[in-house]
């Protein structure tokens, strides 16, 4: 099966249906099936060759997607934020290929025998124009479909390799089709070269669902476009919802057709989704966790969880706001120790997931075990009733004088303080301990909180292993486009940015 069946299947059905856009002229499934068709006869001439796409999140993104599968071609979305020698380090080392990008965003990169160069705007005319001859699209499962580079906020970013098979898995095991009403609309603000992006764009056309699409983001215009929109679905990290909170609270907007609004791709502060919670009580949350390797999501903390959560005084029930709740039906998760021997529950360990959504391939290798589990290198632990509680990289993992603590466990207990809009918790070097604590922290405007008052407050609610040995005070936390932590900048700069030390 290939994903463009997907499509073919909704545009039998309805082919009338505004799919991309405002509703009152927006690209209708049938016209999006059949510019995939002509998009797929102007990259007949390289049929092995992989089609690079690095513009925003524009019509040009869903021609594309489905006109490389028409094609039996790879789409490959590239980060248009990358600095031009990444960049083009990324594009040559995928050529002969060909290659959408802005006119100011090819990095210096010149047309030749391995690359042909267009623009997203001048493909869509171009296949507009195209004449047009239905197209089979190849069945292979096998096929790739889909090549994302990993998000490389340590080292150089990994090819992982999507095929048909797993995409189609994905879609089919969660989405109903044609399943959204007339009146629905998704809004897309994360970009095409992340997974949620892919994901979001096959889930949204499977379904039926209308997809505005929000090329750059911003808080305000997230809100006005949610707005104006009658947007009643959306997707966004961490950072990005923090900062709607803050417009919302500002402006009094209430976004009284948005009803279901998910998040995932970072760690959400408890305060940020609880202010959430109670600015958007007619909101379904949704957390969702998966990762580049899986193909998406592959747990979810569904609405009533997250209303039974902040609505209990039960710590247990309570906590499960900062879980990424229980598997999909179609995956199974696992914690394993160090070993790969099984965890009981609550217990520490690594997070192993397979399914038939789970790739756990790159460009040069698979990373599937013998049985098909992936391990997903995120530190963790599920407890009794299988809720996943995600604890970062396993990379990220502090080990002071032999005992491995959780940077995530200390991070929550800080952004419980009033005082603290952001904290991110690393290790550092030690010749004593191996390693300690660091805490870089933003305060709240306004707040003072001092050093003291906050290991103080990590020690009231955790042990002493766990209590900062430094405390930074920052401006801003430094994270990538998606809203991940770059822990290695803050490494990097613990010896040369002012801290205070106990």
């Amino acid at each position: 099966m290939n994903i463009v069946t997907l499509l073919d299947m909704v545009a039998s059905v309805d082919p009338d249906r505004v799919i991309l856009g405002d509703s009152r002229d927006g690209l209708t499934l049938a016209q999006l099936r059949d510019l995939a068709d002509r998009a797929a006869h102007l990259l007949a001439d390289h049929p092995g060759r992989p089609l690079l796409f690095s513009g925003t999140a524009s019509s040009a993104f869903p021609v594309a997607l489905f006109g490389a599968a028409v094609a039996g071609r790879a789409f490959a979305p590239v980060s248009y934020r990358l600095a031009p020698g990444p960049y083009a380090e990324l594009v040559t080392d995928q050529l002969p290929a060909t290659l959408l990008a802005e006119p100011g965003g090819c990095a210096g990169l010149e047309p030749g025998p391995d690359l042909t160069l267009c623009t997203p705007d001048a493909f869509v005319s171009a296949a507009r124009a195209a004449a047009r001859t239905p197209l089979e699209a190849g069945q292979d499962p096998e096929a790739p479909a889909v090549l994302l580079h990993t998000s490389g906020t340590t080292g150089k970013p990994k090819v992982a390799v999507l095929r048909h098979r797993h995409l189609t898995s994905y879609v089919l095991d969660g989405t109903e089709m044609l399943g959204a009403g007339a009146d629905e609309a998704a809004l897309v603000s994360v970009p095409p070269y992340h997974i949620a992006g892919v994901a979001g764009l096959l889930t949204g056309v499977y379904s039926g669902r209308r997809i505005v699409q929000l090329p750059n983001f911003t808080a305000e215009d997230w809100v006005a476009t949610a707005s104006a929109q009658g947007i009643t679905h959306a997707m966004v990290v961490p950072t990005m919802l923090a900062r709607i909170v803050e417009v919302l609270e500002r402006t009094g907007e209430t976004l009284p057709a948005l009803r279901h609004l998910s998040y995932g791709g970072g760690r959400m502060p408890r305060p940020v989704i609880e202010r959430a919670l109670a600015l958007l009580p007619h909101v379904g949350f949704v957390n969702a966790y998966g990762l580049t390797e899986t193909t998406s999501s592959i747990a979810v903390l569904g609405p009533q969880e997250h209303r039974d959560a902040v609505s209990t005084d039960d710590p247990v029930v309570r906590a499960r706001l900062e879980s990424v709740g229980r598997a999909l039906p179609s995956v199974e998760i696992v914690c394993r120790g160090p070993l790969g021997e099984p965890c009981e529950a609550g217990t520490h360990g690594e997070l192993w997931v397979r399914g038939a959504q789970v790739s756990g391939e790159y460009a040069a290798s698979s990373r599937l075990d013998e049985e098909g589990w992936f391990r997903t290198h995120d530190a963790g632990w599920i407890d009794a009733e299988g809720y996943v509680f995600v604890e970062g990289r396993l990379d990220d993992v502090i080990v002071r004088g032999g005992e491995n603590l959780s940077p995530g466990e200390i991070e929550s207990v800080l952004l419980q303080h009033p005082g603290v809009q952001d904290a991110v918790v690393y290790g550092a070097p030690d010749d004593v301990w191996g390693e300690v604590v660091v805490a870089a922290v933003v305060r709240v405007p306004a707040h003072e909180v001092g050093v003291e008052e906050l290991r103080d407050w990590v020690a009231a609610h955790l042990r002493s292993s766990r209590v900062p040995a430094q405390v930074r005070f920052l401006t801003e936390v430094p994270r990538n486009d998606m809203g991940k932590v770059l822990r290695r900048v803050l490494r990097a700069d613990t010896g040369t940015t002012p801290a205070v030390f106990s």
